[in-house]
């Protein structure tokens, strides 16, 4: 064999590795370009497990925030009926701590109203006193006292404010407002006041003079001050101590006059004796 025949074949089987290493090395090539694909990929999967597992376990960490959040709204909800409830009760306890101090300050007057009742024993100045605790404390604008006579068992009218007294009718026991109540010796109130009675056989509160069960007169309010639309329950009370202590100081300042009168017609008879 030629020695240009043995170049010809070196060159060709040179040609033909290159070719060889050309193609593997293009194959590895394309082999790197599949692998970072691949790689590329995963990554991208791998990301977005993440983020997937991330926005899980947001969903799942909103979700219990929302439910505290529902939880905090109906302990708030609860605290606010207990801080409305509280509220009302502080009111209700005001009001009451009101209307005890003014049942604490109307029995107070009458205390010393009472007192100043009980100090005289002249007939005019106890009527005059009743009228004034009745006005003051009760709020009469027309009203009148009536006394039982034992002997013809008749109410007449002694003493009054906003009427004519010598105009007032004699009731006899068991007639009219009046005479039912000193025949039964129990009180009478109107269920309504308003505008008041001016008209003497419709009095809004008729109340016995009563020392224990004896009657001895009856109280007749006709009229309230316009300020006055309705009896308060410490009205009741103050009537009930009123007609008590009215009684008793209207029967002892009657005794004391009897007895005065007595006394100075035996002293003028003693005196024409020693004449």
């Amino acid at each position: 064999m030629s020695q240009k025949e043995d170049q010809s074949k070196v060159t060709q089987r040179a040609e033909e590795f290159l070719h060889v290493f050309k193609k593997g090395a293009e194959f590895t090539q394309q082999l790197l370009r599949e692998n970072e694909k691949l790689r590329f990929q995963l990554v991208q999967q791998e990301e977005q497990s993440r983020l997937s597992g991330c926005a899980g376990q947001a969903m799942r960490e909103v979700e219990s925030l929302k439910a505290q959040v529902a939880e905090l709204e109906r302990e708030k909800q609860g605290i606010l009926q207990r801080i409305e409830r509280v509220e009302s009760e502080n009111i209700d306890f005001a009001n009451r701590y009101v209307e005890i101090e003014a049942e604490n300050n109307s029995l107070a007057n009458l205390y010393i109203a009472t007192y100043q009742l009980h100090s005289t024993l002249d007939f005019r100045d106890v009527l005059k006193t009743i009228s004034e605790i009745i006005i003051n404390l009760i709020g009469g604008e027309e009203f009148a006292i009536f006394l039982l006579d034992e002997n013809s068992k008749t109410l007449q009218a002694v003493a009054g404010e906003g009427v004519a007294v010598n105009r007032l009718p004699v009731y006899s026991l068991g007639e009219g407002p009046l005479g039912v109540v000193a025949l039964s010796g129990e009180s009478f109130f109107a269920q309504s006041l308003d505008g008041g009675s001016s008209t003497s056989d419709a009095p809004l509160a008729c109340i016995p003079l009563k020392i224990k069960e004896r009657v001895i007169g009856v109280l007749a309010v006709y009229k309230l001050f316009l300020q006055k639309r309705h009896f308060a329950d410490i009205d009741y009370e103050l009537f009930t101590l009123l007609a008590g202590h009215a009684a008793t100081a209207i029967f002892a300042s009657k005794l004391y006059s009897e007895s005065e009168r007595k006394l100075t017609t035996i002293q003028g008879f003693l005196d024409l004796l020693t004449k």
